[in-house]
């Protein structure tokens, strides 16, 4: 069921990592008198502050910021559990005579946020064991090609390696009898957004993005990222499946074992997290809800100008 009308009034912001959305958003949840839920599956989990590039505390006492630092790194949150508190978070600020700004680069909790949850036939466990094994033995990108043959559009859109959306997408195939991408379609046509609602991606060339990324993970290097990293190590409990996730805490954890040196493990987080924007300016020029903004440089653009923009598109 889509629960896009629990955030009809909301101002969305996204973007590709590195693109600049913080500095922006301070400005724009100003303009709109609005506090900032972070639409982000990585800043939620406390001590992953350096690589998950969480807002200063300087810029949280700016602006109210919501969801941040709300679980421990060894525990989970799929995308349910963030729709719902986001909802809840959303419906606070609203009934303060405030206006909700969403911001963050996580594809699914935007998809989310825009359509609702597409929940799909319930979880087949032997199947998904069967698929498990089949990758087992003969490797993720062995799924990915199945899953090309029968429905390549979801093919396109998931990495080769991304084995639970694949097992997910062949088993949604498998007991329906039709592609997971066909009954997406069907469920994102449901979304029908309120008039004062808002979402805009940062599109910077490509080129500059790169550049920036790479700059980036340089400067966490040089305030302490691998401090993080080894400290994160030293809990009671392991990291989550989910934690694990975040840019660049694989590579990290590798240097530390002693895997590879300094130099390799930047540039791999370097190389890595290039290919995650790409994956995420995919998605982004593929939802039409979501409107770019084209940004440059140090400057940020124009409040005003975008709200403008925005309104003469929707006429």
């Amino acid at each position: 069921m889509s629960t896009a009308h629990a955030f009809h009034r909301c101002w969305i912001l996204s973007g590709p990592t590195g693109s600049g959305k913080t500095a922006f958003a301070l400005q724009l949840a100003e303009h709109a008198n609005a506090e900032i839920i972070a639409m982000d599956s990585m800043t939620l989990y406390r001590g992953m502050d350096i690589g998950t590039a969480k807002p200063s505390t300087e810029e949280r006492r700016r602006l109210p910021h919501h969801l941040l630092d709300v679980l421990d790194p060894w525990e989970s949150a799929s995308v349910a559990w963030w729709l719902e508190h986001a909802a809840e978070r959303c419906r606070d600020i609203e009934a303060r005579g405030k206006r909700a700004l969403f911001v963050g680069g996580t594809p699914l909790y935007l998809k989310a946020l825009l359509f609702g949850l597409f929940s799909g036939p319930p979880a087949n466990h032997d199947l998904r064991q069967r698929l498990e094994r089949e990758a087992g033995e003969h490797g993720v990108p062995h799924l990915h090609r199945r899953l090309a043959e029968v429905d390549s559009a979801a093919a396109t859109r998931l990495h080769p390696n991304d084995l639970r959306r694949i097992v997910r997408a062949l088993e949604v195939f498998e007991v329906t009898g039709k592609p997971i991408s066909q009954l997406q379609e069907q469920w994102r046509n449901e979304a029908q957004p309120g008039p004062e609602f808002r979402c805009w991606w940062l599109d910077r060339p490509r080129a500059e993005l790169f550049e920036r990324i790479n700059s980036r993970v340089e400067k966490m290097i040089e305030a302490g990222w691998v401090e993080e990293a080894r400290h994160l190590r030293a809990l009671p409990r392991p990291l989550s499946r989910q934690a694990r996730q975040a840019l660049g805490y694989e590579e990290l954890f590798d240097y530390l074992d002693g895997k590879f040196d300094l130099k390799t493990m930047v540039e791999l987080i370097q190389a890595h997290s290039r290919q995650f924007a790409k994956r995420q300016l995919t998605w982004f020029r593929h939802l039409p809800q979501c409107k770019p903004i084209a940004v440059s440089g140090d400057a940020l653009p124009d409040v005003q100008r975008c709200l403008v923009n925005d309104d003469t598109t929707r006429q």
